[in-house]
């Protein structure tokens, strides 16, 4: 590994050590990890990969996890550019939206039918992962579906408000949370609940618990994430009076297991015992509902198996993470590359830690990007497993390849 990589890897991490004027012990005993492991991370020898550690130094060091991953990071190619370079509009929307618009601020009324195929796309543009078209469409959108809000009463507007909670989840908020903004996300799902209050719906109630959830877990606070998703999960219990509802519940479970693989204060065989329960009620939700696109999302059988593989690869079960991958079909997903991309990239992030398997984790990584390259190039896991694999033994047209995507990443070859 040359110098510049290395500095990459634990500059950010020794700086924040430094600055809280803490020592590698200290630190290290904060995080509970072994002071020999954060010497390796600082020296750019061990890979930063596993989410739960970075948000257990990130709390020790009374910081943001974006703080050591870097996001959002500068982007290289023109696609990412224009996500980035649209944030400042759509920051200024989330800013200046209220539910109560002076009426000669009102920009132009869009029938209702129009809006909703506008909320539609925008929700198909986020799953296909193309960022920098629909960041620079949502500024208008979200400024549209507010003024018919306030320009409708009665069952027309709570139909717009349910378009107005439907365009900030997932669209805005998953978005903002994936390109590394995460206190714009939490605007954006702040604006959301503002509309399902007064929807005054207890499913959409417990779909805001489940958008808070991510944004919480983005933020660095599994604990609070978790709550929130348990209390989401036990009050839409009482409301399962629906197909979408049972879809949603089973999404709980799965963000509930992603929360618990963040939490390092709970013991690592409890913690993976609570991460099989969710998983299986999960799997077992998804048996009833099959393949569905409710709320804009993929709940089915195909996502809690690209789940199982990330959640076996947080836990740093990376062989089982593997195994359970064979039995993953993510090409079923055909309307969310974004989804595929990401079973692709969690595969090879496991597959980085195998020994003999490090030309194979270059490949999916290759294949993640094929599918969906704006998601994977602002993919902080990602970054990392291809700063790790720069220094491992690889063929040479493997070790080509690597540095073509460390490239168009932006990192330094």
């Amino acid at each position: 590994m040359n110098e510049e990589q290395a500095r990459k890897i634990g500059k950010r991490l020794r700086s924040a050590r430094l600055q809280r004027g803490m020592s590698l012990r200290t630190l290290a005993g904060k995080a509970d990890v072994s002071m020999g492991y954060l010497s390796m991370v600082e020296n750019g020898h061990r890979l930063l990969d596993r989410s739960s550690l970075i948000t257990a130094l990130a709390d020790a060091l009374q910081i943001a996890p974006s703080e050591l991953t870097g996001q959002p990071f500068a982007p290289v190619d023109p696609n990412a550019s224009a996500a980035h370079e649209a944030i400042p509009a759509l920051r200024l929307a989330l800013m200046g939206i209220t539910m109560a618009t002076p009426p000669d601020c009102r920009p132009p009324r869009v029938p209702t039918a129009v809006l909703a195929e506008r909320v539609a796309q925008a929700n198909r543009l986020y799953h296909a992962a193309e960022y920098g078209t629909l960041a620079a469409g949502l500024p208008t959108l979200l400024t549209n579906l507010h003024a018919a809000v306030e320009a409708a009463d009665g069952p027309a507007r709570h139909e717009l408000l349910k378009l107005l909670a439907d365009a900030y989840h997932p669209a805005c908020t998953l978005l903002l949370k994936n390109l590394g903004y995460t206190d714009l996300a939490f605007i954006a799902v702040t604006r959301a609940a503002e509309a399902i209050t007064e929807l005054d719906d207890p499913v959409y109630s417990a779909l805001s618990g489940f958008f808070h959830t991510h944004v919480l877990m983005s933020a660095g606070s599994p604990t609070q994430a978790l709550a929130q998703a348990t209390a989401a999960a036990n009050w839409l219990e009482a409301h399962l009076h629906s197909a979408d509802a049972h879809a949603l519940l089973g999404e709980l479970h799965l963000i509930s297991a992603t929360s618990l693989t963040q939490d390092r204060h709970r013991a690592g065989n409890a913690r993976s015992e609570e991460v099989r329960g969710h998983l299986a009620e999960a799997s077992d939700l998804a048996g009833r509902t099959g393949e569905t696109r409710a709320w804009h999302l993929n709940f089915g059988p195909t996502n809690v198996g690209i789940h199982e593989v990330s959640l076996n690869t947080d836990l740093g079960l990376h062989g089982e993470a593997v195994t359970a991958g064979h039995a993953v079909h993510p090409e079923v997903l055909d309307e969310a590359p974004g989804r595929q991309a990401a079973y692709h990239a969690d595969l090879a992030r496991s597959l980085a830690h195998l020994r003999g398997r490090e030309a194979d984790a270059v490949s999916s990584l290759l294949t993640a990007e094929q599918i969906a390259p704006q998601r994977i190039h602002a993919s902080a896991p990602v970054r990392s497993t291809v700063e790790y694999l720069t220094d491992r033994p690889l063929p040479a047209h493997v070790a080509r390849d690597l540095r073509g995507l460390a490239h168009r990443i932006g990192l330094p070859n």
